[in-house]
């Protein structure tokens, strides 16, 4: 992941910029591979560079050739080859970023351009022709982006990656919305994405198709393999994690052959040919990925306590598969130590986000150490097949159906946010192949019927069924045991003495005095619990309240309690009494 600030209409840009260079760097552990900036007009883009793709050429913000287009990016776009190749004007690349194609498309599309991108990402970009600022944000928000505004600067406009960055210099803050587009000609954000799940309303009735199903998530993982830099994947041992693990090892282990022979070979692409999509990394016409393996083995990596459920079935997992897997054990020393700074980077208060990243943020900081880039990681796929125990307690398919969509939709405020803070935090990038267009719009048209949890078939059912092969040429994914363990939330799962610690800790730094008498500032948004109380303090020493209106709780449906842990609900363990823990 990258780091962007910019600035829309400033009042005095010049005076301004040694301020911008300022709050640009406040987000620096997000790219720390290099910075740029480009001023014109009264506008102002900043760029902290993480480089995974492009690494020698990619510097950011990006410039067509006569400089009058600029375009700050954060993320990656895997169908760059792809548009690159079907351009309908010719232009010449400066580099081999993937982010580059932004600005071909904007000349051919205009403020459609981010319809064709096929990723995640956020970005700004400045038409110095027409004084005009385009911001656009991924359709799920896997990606952050924020959008500011000062009362005493009526018409300027502010964009940053995180909170720290806009706070300084915004009185009112809010979340850019994803899959949306902000045009300055309108002063208008709207919706360019536009699926045919997104109306929650409308149940699918589309059959449920396995083979569709898993060959389309298999397409999502291969996409996000382009890299130009060492790669693993995050594997908890549950079952989104270790899918995704699976069906990268099975690629990794075909692009190494393909490596091998190719290396004889060593022809070099003369730039036109670059200018097609030709030599460079991604995936091609026919879903064929093109990237840069350094390692010999796919490196995988978990975290828990000691003893903890997902580090055991983790090991299971990596054997089975034969990645190079890293155990990583964590006190709860640790974890608590580190709580402030995790509120700091997640920019956030609620409970179970704060509980999952703690162990996330730690991990990411040892991936790094280790010479990591990115990863994969499992997130959106309990939003997509509603995965999470609640579930249960969906009276019909069609409110089954509804939460799921509501889920995907809130994604960005939950678990993208966690993955992609979390991560960023330390320089590393991760990927999530659930949350693929092309895979959300098969998943989330299936009839939810078939996603329904029974006696019969436990939560994610089709998902497992769909990479249940072993009786096929395809052979075993996974271990049975595997395959159908019982759903873990992350901060369950690594270790149940986690939860138990913060609140007990909670306890310690809230009294019931305080319960009672929760900030004025706070307004309508009192915590209930001393854990979430003891979050939205250490929230408050990192933050204004006028950064507060950019968090949302994480609650359950269907089911009467006030902690979000998926243990705390009573179907855990007891439905499944076979499940593999």
């Amino acid at each position: 992941m990258c780091g962007i600030f910019a600035c829309h209409n400033h009042p005095d840009v010049a005076k301004f910029k040694p301020t911008a260079l300022k709050l640009s760097k406040a987000i620096r552990h997000r790219g720390p591979d290099w910075s740029g900036s480009v001023t014109c007009h009264n506008t102002i883009l900043c760029h902290e560079r993480l480089s995974i793709v492009g690494v020698e050429s990619g510097a950011q913000p990006l410039t067509n050739a006569d400089e009058s287009i600029a375009v700050a990016a954060n993320g990656e776009i895997y169908n760059h080859r792809l548009i690159r190749k079907h351009l309908k004007n010719p232009y010449h690349f400066k580099t081999t970023s993937d982010c580059e194609v932004i600005i071909p498309l904007y000349l051919e599309h205009g403020v459609d351009a981010p319809k064709h991108l096929d990723g995640m990402f956020s970005f700004v970009l400045y038409d110095k022709k027409q004084d005009r600022t385009i911001a656009a944000r991924d359709p799920i928000g896997i990606t952050t982006l924020y959008k500011g505004y000062n009362s005493q600067e009526p018409g300027t406009v502010y964009f940053a990656s995180e909170l720290k960055s806009l706070h300084p210099v915004c009185d009112k803050i809010e979340a850019f919305p994803p899959g949306h587009v902000f045009d300055s000609l309108t002063g208008e954000t709207t919706r360019y994405f536009e699926p045919s799940w997104w109306d929650e309303k409308k149940c699918p009735q589309t059959p449920l198709d396995l083979k569709v199903l898993r060959e389309t998530l298999e397409k999502s993982v291969r996409k996000r393999l382009m890299a130009e830099v060492p790669y693993g994947v995050l594997l908890s041992g549950g079952l989104d994690s270790s899918l995704v693990a699976a069906i990268a090892q099975r690629e990794s282990l075909r692009l190494r052959k393909l490596a091998e022979e190719q290396a004889a070979l060593n022809q070099e692409v003369d730039p036109e040919a670059q200018d097609k999509g030709e030599g460079l990394v991604g995936i091609d016409d026919e879903n064929k990925l093109s990237t840069v393996t350094f390692l010999p083995q796919l490196n995988s990596f978990s975290i828990g306590l000691p003893g903890s459920p997902d580090n055991k079935a983790a090991l299971e997992v990596a054997k089975f598969l034969g990645t190079k897997h890293h155990v990583m054990t964590f006190t709860i020393e640790d974890g608590l130590n580190a709580l402030s700074d995790v509120i700091y980077h997640l920019e956030t208060y609620d409970v179970t986000t704060i509980r999952a990243s703690t162990p996330m943020y730690l991990l990411s900081r040892k991936i790094k150490a280790m010479g990591i880039k990115m990863v994969l990681s499992g997130e959106g796929s309990d939003e997509i097949f509603g995965g999470y125990l609640y579930f249960h307690g969906a009276p019909n398919k069609e409110e089954f159906h509804e939460e799921c969509v509501r889920r995907v939709k809130n994604l960005h405020l939950a678990d993208c946010l966690r993955a992609n803070k979390s991560t960023s935090a330390w320089g590393l990038e991760a990927r999530v192949p659930f949350l693929d267009k092309e895979f959300l719009e098969v998943a989330l048209n299936i009839d939810p019927q078939e996603k329904m949890i029974t006696k019969e078939k436990l939560e994610k059912y089709i998902l497992r069924k769909a990479f249940d092969t072993k009786d096929q040429p395809e052979g075993a994914y996974l271990p049975d045991n595997i395959l159908y363990r019982q759903k873990e939330q992350f901060s369950d799962g690594v270790g149940y003495g986690w939860i138990d610690a913060l609140k007990d800790q909670a306890e310690l730094q809230v009294t019931d005095e305080m319960m009672k008498n929760p900030k004025p500032e706070w307004g309508d948004d009192i915590p209930d619990t001393k854990e979430a109380y003891w979050y939205r303090c250490m929230f408050d020493e990192h933050f204004p309240p006028s950064c507060a209106s950019t968090v949302m709780r994480w609650t359950p449906k269907w089911v009467k309690q006030t902690d979000p842990s998926g243990r705390a609900i009573s179907i855990h363990q007891a439905k499944y009494d076979h499940v593999d823990e």
